[in-house]
């Protein structure tokens, strides 16, 4: 394929995309909403001015470009959930992870990335035409694997950043813990413990201690806030210590020994997975000398009676 062709093909792929979003968005072809049909029978209530309300932001940087397609995302995301059976799993993923994003928020975020990645494959796509090397099987095989590979390629970002949020919040747990214990022994209750232990401290566990709080304060019972943590959490330790403040709460049992055996408990796990973690990288360091050091070593050693054997022949 030539360069004119590929560069008439792209021209009339940008065209045809172009005719596409303005077809799609003419009146006659969007249905209207049911908020969008009784809202002239409405009294508008707020009267608030609106150069005071705080400014939209984009979520990509070309500016005008994102408020002509941001429709067509807001259609896209509306009809989104009806054919994904993952978004009560996405929101605890979510919630694990610390985000205050909506499902459809993230879902509109890895279509960005699969956008990108589109894109990114078609340039490189059409570069390749303009030099002469066009391989149609091959290029849409690129494209199409560049965007579901941007799409997947936030969803395992996502699950590193639960990873790490977990692994601080494992790695803080413990002294925690045993803040919360001395508070206890000292005379706070249990709620007041945490309060105390939120504000000294700072960190992804005292951000959930507050949020737990919060909830209480609001009229929620602090058992239940503690319980929507523990299953919000889905680690172990966590859920054994949220476990153990409720039946403290709801029975009056002491806290503080418990506190103190869940800390020392937790810092002996860490104590065992480093262990198994040197273990396993020792296992590793031993591919490069086996494969690596110990064939060297053997031919610096039998190299002098090769060359022996050689002269002698």
């Amino acid at each position: 394929m030539s360069t004119s062709t590929a560069f008439a093909v792209l021209c009339g792929l940008l065209l045809g995309a172009g005719n596409w979003l303005i077809l799609a968005r003419l009146p006659f072809m969007r249905r209207p909403t049911f908020s969008d049909r009784i809202e002239p029978q409405l009294k508008a209530r707020n009267l608030e001015s609106r150069l005071l309300r705080a400014p939209t932001h984009n979520l990509t940087p070309f500016g005008p470009l994102e408020r002509i397609v941001r429709p067509i995302f807001r259609d896209a995301m509306a009809y989104l959930p009806r054919v994904n059976v993952g978004s009560d799993a996405l929101g605890r993923r979510l919630a694990r992870a610390g985000s205050s994003k909506s499902t459809l928020d993230f879902r509109a975020e890895q279509l960005l990335w699969a956008g990108a990645g589109f894109v990114l494959a078609l340039f490189l796509v059409a570069a390749g035409a303009a030099s002469g090397q066009f391989n149609p099987a091959v290029s849409l095989v690129s494209v199409m694997g560049s965007a579901l590979g941007g799409y997947l390629l936030r969803d395992y970002a996502l699950g590193q950043r639960i990873k790490q949020r977990e692994t601080r919040m494992l790695s803080e747990f413990p002294s925690l813990a045993e803040l919360m214990a001395l508070a206890v022994a000292a005379g706070e209750s249990a709620m007041g413990a945490m309060d105390r232990v939120s504000r000294s401290s700072h960190g992804e566990l005292s951000k959930e201690f507050a949020i737990v709080l919060a909830d209480a304060r609001s009229g929620k019972p602090l058992a239940e806030s503690l319980q929507a943590f523990a299953s919000r959490a889905e680690l172990p330790p966590l859920v054994r210590f949220f476990d153990g403040l409720v039946v403290a709460v709801e029975r009056g049992t002491p806290l503080a020994d418990v506190l103190r055996a869940q800390a020392a408990d937790v810092r002996d796990a860490a104590k065992r997975e480093l262990m198994e973690s040197a273990g396993r990288k020792e296992i590793a360091m031993m591919v490069p000398v086996v494969f690596g050091v110990l064939p060297l070593t053997v031919l610096f050693a039998a190299f002098p009676a090769i060359s022996a054997l050689d002269l002698s022949l």
